[in-house]
């Protein structure tokens, strides 16, 4: 299994640790295309802060965001389950897995970056700010251009078996699984449904969203889940004390779609 994990917007500082080594990190195949991202986000916050604020899209109260990724080449380095924090990754907890558990996030789980395209959750990384909608001046839209370099990496990361797929629309706009990896892909979307006037209603909360979906992952990790396809996530997610309400696609070659549906927001 394979689990697409989108970033956080807050992350953790770099602490101490050793500089970023860019070939340790996994999916080798965007080394090149990393380094011109990387490049390019490092001259532009070193050389015109005002400039880089605007390209980045930060407030005022966000300006030492520029003077962090001015100095990405020095800064101290950790895992990336440790850099991203947030809703998704609080609830994820991936601290507190015991030992088995942690070695298969370090195995399935990918998150994707508009700095590094996708990282594995053991790569050690710098705090950075760089969004997958951020266009740099000399590669301009990071989510057009990540396109080219996954789609020569991602079919191979996915292997033959299932993808979950729990990214934002920001970020699955990077990379869209097609063809027979498109088949066994599994999107996910919760629903808080209410009664309202004795009529349930179904409404997408964005922070629950986040917390449902690092629960679930947490869950499959913890219980050593091994679905292989999406009709078998979706008993499995059942199994585990989910209501899940699942879409086959009309056609080969698109992904299902999974709906988890809860009544208390947590």
């Amino acid at each position: 299994m394979l689990v697409l994990l989108p970033p956080s917007e807050g992350k953790a500082s770099s602490g101490r640790g050793a500089p970023l080594k860019p070939e340790s990190l996994s999916l080798p195949g965007l080394a090149e295309a990393r380094r011109a991202v990387f490049d390019e986000l490092v001259e532009l916050c070193a050389a015109d802060e005002e400039k880089a604020r605007d390209v980045l899209g930060l407030s005022e109260g966000l300006r030492g965001e520029v003077a962090k990724n001015a100095e990405l080449r020095t800064a101290g380095a950790r895992p990336a389950g440790e850099i991203y924090t947030g809703v998704l990754y609080d609830a994820l907890d991936l601290a507190s897995l015991d030992a088995a558990a942690k070695r298969r996030a370090a195995r399935s789980l990918l998150v994707f970056s508009g700095l590094w395209g996708a990282v594995g959750v053991s790569d050690r990384i710098p705090s950075y700010r760089c969004s997958m909608g951020v266009k740099l001046p000399g590669l301009g839209a990071l989510g057009a251009y990540w396109r080219t370099p996954m789609a020569s990496v991602m079919p191979e990361a996915a292997g033959d078996g299932l993808v979950l797929d729990l990214r934002s629309s920001a970020y699955a706009a990077a990379w869209k699984p097609k063809g027979e990896v498109a088949g066994r892909t599994a999107t996910v979307r919760v629903l808080h449904a209410q009664l309202v006037d004795g009529v349930e209603k179904r409404s997408v909360v964005s922070h629950f969203n986040k917390a449902t979906k690092g629960r679930i992952v947490r869950s499959l990790l913890a219980t050593d889940a091994r679905p292989k396809d999406p009709a078998e996530l979706t008993e499995a997610l059942r199994d585990l004390g989910y209501v899940v309400e699942a879409e086959p696609p009309a056609k080969a070659g698109k992904p299902w779609a999974l709906d988890v549906v809860v009544r208390e927001i947590h």
